[in-house]
């Protein structure tokens, strides 16, 4: 059995990202956050991504040969990868939890089992697979399988359900965000909204990860010689996450995906604090005087061009000074207005759909969701407690 290892400049450079793939993982998943659910979907991300980048690493490397045992575990890995994707980017929108949602895992959780005829295997074949993938002009080992590895033969496949699984994920995530953005006016390449921005951006490169994996596969067949193209990729961008959170104390506050390179547009900007808050004081005059958030086509756009200000310092302004994006803003506004008009005199008398309306939502569903996020009750739950 040949153990020959190799380290080189790019598995150096994967290895510092999976490392810390780990740690980002543990404070997205476990830190406190008023996006919790988003962010712990995206700290399983970045753990499933991790976990399958080292599996290649150890492959790539050759210390696999060390570690037989768990040869090929990162297979079952590749099946949540999109869930997570589009379960992050729905939480980021839309904070209201279903249990539906976890069905989604099903597949892998199926593959995994059927997995387990792999990893009984003895040593000697799993080094045997190694090498089919990474060395085969080495010389295989004589085995004797007493249990079949596939026995239903459906390896041959899984290449081509992973691809399409990322490609119909990918797709689902980009039609949410797209749904998010009409409702305000905008498209997704239009829009001033820094979630939309963000989620965006990160379902964008990890559109181009697919890519990826698909011309590598079509390229080296059966063979996995090319996913260093992918592990080099995704450990950058995990690098560049950890630049950004040890620059900026409000990071995990934010619905902010570790794939976008656009959050660190502010850094540079030549706004100065006496600035900021002539745009606040603006802001807050155009909202609690001028009642702006009443208005049911309200955009960033339109908020800006009304005080005379750019879209980007508006927003930079919101998000600096009161830690929310543009959509949350507008969000905490309507939501005391409705309470107020829940609480008030009439509350018996409109209904909910009426109210979503008279406070600027199009949607009563988007309203509830928006109530309910921040007020822990719906509408009628809190006409209820106020009428008993």
């Amino acid at each position: 059995m040949n153990m020959t290892t190799h380290i080189d400049v790019i598995t150096t450079f994967i290895f510092i990202g999976i490392v810390q793939g780990f740690i980002l993982s543990f404070f997205f998943i476990f830190k406190k956050s008023a996006n919790i659910r988003a962010n712990r979907f995206q700290g399983f991300l970045i753990l499933v991504l991790t976990l399958s980048i080292f599996e290649q690493w150890l492959n790539q490397t050759g210390y696999i040969t060390r570690v037989l045992v768990i040869t090929n575990y990162g297979e079952s890995l590749n099946l949540v990868i999109g869930p997570l994707l589009f379960l992050f980017v729905k939480y980021s929108l839309e904070p209201s939890y279903s249990r539906k949602d976890w069905l989604h895992f099903v597949l892998a959780l199926i593959y995994l089992c059927y997995l387990m005829f792999d990893l009984i295997q003895p040593n000697d074949v799993k080094y045997n697979s190694y090498i089919y993938s990474f060395h085969p002009d080495w010389p295989f080992l004589k085995v004797n399988m007493e249990i079949p590895n596939d026995p239903l033969h459906i390896k041959r496949y899984l290449n081509a359900v992973t691809g399409v699984q990322l490609v119909v994920y990918a797709a689902l995530s980009i039609r949410l965000l797209v749904k998010k953005a009409r409702q305000s006016g905008d498209s997704i390449f239009r829009t001033q909204d820094e979630v939309i921005i963000s989620l965006r951006n990160m379902v964008l490169h990890l559109s181009i990860v697919i890519l990826i994996f698909i011309a590598v596969k079509l390229t080296f067949r059966n063979r996995d010689i090319g996913d260093y193209y992918i592990d080099s990729y995704v450990s950058l961008f995990i690098l560049i996450t950890t630049f950004r959170i040890m620059n900026d104390s409000t990071y995990f506050d934010k619905s902010t995906s570790f794939m976008d390179l656009s959050i660190g547009k502010y850094l540079k900007s030549s706004l100065s604090d006496a600035g900021k808050q002539k745009i606040l004081d603006n802001l807050i005059l155009e909202l609690e005087t001028r009642h702006y958030f009443l208005d049911n086509l309200a955009s960033l756009s339109e908020l800006a061009r009304k005080i005379g200000e750019s879209p980007h310092h508006v927003s930079q302004v919101i998000n600096e000074k009161l830690n929310k994006s543009f959509f949350e803003l507008l969000a905490s506004y309507r939501v005391e207005e409705a309470k107020r008009i829940l609480s008030g005199d009439k509350k018996n008398k409109i209904t909910v759909e009426e109210i979503s309306e008279m406070v600027g939502y199009n949607s009563k569903t988007a309203f509830n969701n928006a109530f309910k996020k921040l007020t822990g009750k719906t509408p009628s739950e809190f006409r209820k407690s106020v009428n008993s």
